[in-house]
């Protein structure tokens, strides 16, 4: 999973590169499939998951997540765009995400990638031995909510590995020592999605993309991590 993770690492940093304005999703999304299987045995874990048609989620503005590349969507001034990519790794998969400023943003927007950054870090912080998944999650929510936007309760992170989805599910709220408790082997996607309005979700009628339903910003930042006897280690590190 750590060389997977590295590949992943290294396509998120090359999208963050080629981010911007007046390029379309698809662009993004034939980069990011191009570089991932530029790396012998590396394949983008995404296509075709559950029928997926893209090899990464592009996710603007008031998206949430799993934002469907287009030829019809042009990134402009002032955007951002959550880049949420999947490598599949002999035998393996890692997970990762990143939400991109495209160009200038304003200082509301600044703050909520700055804070979505601290609770990621935060979350994964919290994964050590002998915690529990709810120590993840509440370590998350304090950070958001103190910064005074909101967590999405309908989305969450997962366990990963041999599978792109597995248990324990991991949510981005909760209750200290709640849930199962962490081990040492114990692979993580932790992803907070945050909400400059309520949490409240949407799904658009692609039946893919999801919207928060205020039409407030959104932002998601994700690593693959694994629980170790000496503390969380990140496998997808840009």
């Amino acid at each position: 999973m750590s060389l997977g993770g590295k590949i992943l690492g290294d396509s998120i940093a090359m999208l963050q590169h080629e981010v911007r304005p007046g390029m379309t999703t698809m662009e993004l999304d034939a980069l990011a499939d191009q570089f991932i299987r530029s790396h012998e045995g590396a394949t983008p874990a995404f296509k075709g998951l559950y029928g997926f048609p893209g090899s990464i989620c592009t996710s603007i503005n008031d998206e949430i997540v799993h934002g469907i590349p287009s030829k019809r969507r042009t990134l402009r001034e002032g955007d951002i765009v959550s880049l949420d990519v999947g490598v599949g790794y002999k035998g393996f998969f890692t997970d990762s995400a990143v939400t991109v400023a495209v160009g200038a943003i304003d200082a509301k927007t600044a703050k909520l990638l700055e804070v979505t950054v601290q609770a990621l870090e935060a979350g994964i912080a919290a994964a050590r031995v002998g915690n529990h998944i709810g120590d993840i999650g509440a370590a998350v929510q304090e950070v958001v909510e103190h910064a005074g936007f909101s967590v999405v309760r309908d989305l969450v992170g997962h366990g990963i590995g041999v599978e792109f989805h597995e248990e324990p599910q991991v949510p981005n709220y909760g209750k200290p020592k709640r849930r199962e408790k962490l081990v040492p082997g114990l692979t993580l996607a932790i992803e907070p999605m945050v909400n400059v309005g309520g949490p409240a979700t949407r799904t658009l009628p692609d039946r893919w993309t999801i919207v928060t339903a205020d039409g407030s910003r959104s932002a998601h930042f994700e690593h693959t991590i694994a629980v170790t006897e000496n503390g969380p280690k990140v496998l997808t590190r840009i």
